[in-house]
């Protein structure tokens, strides 16, 4: 029996994956005691029931100010910023990936665009985004949007070129115009190829929010994170960051099991 033809079960691979989890975890509860052995009132590796204690505040306590439960507060409206953002992604990268794709002259004309704003780091626009839309959601949406819309747009175009040709002779042997093409023959294989990049684009997403909202928001999970920073409040930091990871697997499975449910036929191979 080799190494490589060992695949676990079902459970078997839940607990496997849990361990490097659980190790984890344990290996930051032996550190974080052995620190507040030394010094009590340590921050960097703060306690579980520190941690906790910090978070009541957020989850179940209004803020005087604004009347809102912050914690809440922030993961509504980082999501509805990241949902709106990939929700443009995703009509966008289908609209432009499937010209692309399905079109040599539009490729020959556009392909080249696309590629050089792909290669454009985000993160670097954000100023210009800022002086452009002003300091509102819109920008942080744009950053999000100009960095994930390329790749998926390439990734795209490329899966619609690759389709074997024969279905696309055979399609036209029987009197296809280019938009039944379009419709009946790339659409159906590009849209399971989409969510597979958007969720391959989770975690980009996920960090051109994030840096946004640190510069300028006045509500959202980044913004939290960068405003309790300059306390060292990392009883506050670490949640927070351990909710946002929550969030976006979450997310991923939630695409995976869309995926599964509505093209079945495009996971055959998987089951």
């Amino acid at each position: 029996m080799r190494w490589v033809n060992i695949r676990p079960r079902r459970r078997t691979g839940w607990l496997l994956g849990s361990l490097p989890l659980l190790l984890v975890a344990i290996v930051y509860l032996f550190a974080s005691a052995a620190r507040h052995a030394e010094n009590p009132s340590d921050k960097l590796l703060p306690t579980p029931g520190a941690m906790v204690e910090a978070m009541h505040g957020l989850l179940a306590q209004a803020d005087p100010l604004s009347g809102r439960l912050l914690f809440w507060a922030d993961t509504l409206a980082s999501l509805e910023r990241l949902g709106m953002a990939l929700g443009i992604c995703a009509l966008s990268a289908l609209l432009v990936g499937m010209v692309l794709g399905v079109l040599p002259a539009a490729r020959a004309t556009f392909g080249a665009f696309v590629t050089t704003i792909a290669v454009i780091p985000p993160i670097a626009l954000l100023p210009i985004l800022f002086i452009v839309f002003g300091l509102g959601d819109t920008a942080k949406v744009a950053l999000i949007v100009i960095g994930v819309t390329p790749f998926l747009i390439r990734d795209l175009a490329d899966h619609i070129t690759a389709i074997p040709q024969e279905q696309l002779i055979k399609a036209q042997t029987l009197g296809a115009s280019s938009w039944q093409l379009a419709l009946r023959v790339a659409l159906p294989q590009a849209l399971p190829r989409l969510i597979a990049g958007i969720r391959l684009s989770l975690g980009p997403a996920w960090v051109y929010l994030i840096s946004a909202e640190a510069i300028a928001s006045d509500i959202g999970l980044g913004y939290r994170i960068f405003l309790v920073r300059r306390y060292l409040s990392m009883d506050i930091i670490i949640p927070y960051v351990a909710w946002i990871s929550i969030l976006a697997i979450l997310m991923d499975v939630a695409l995976a099991q869309l995926s599964k449910r509505a093209f079945a036929w495009a996971h055959g191979a998987g089951r």
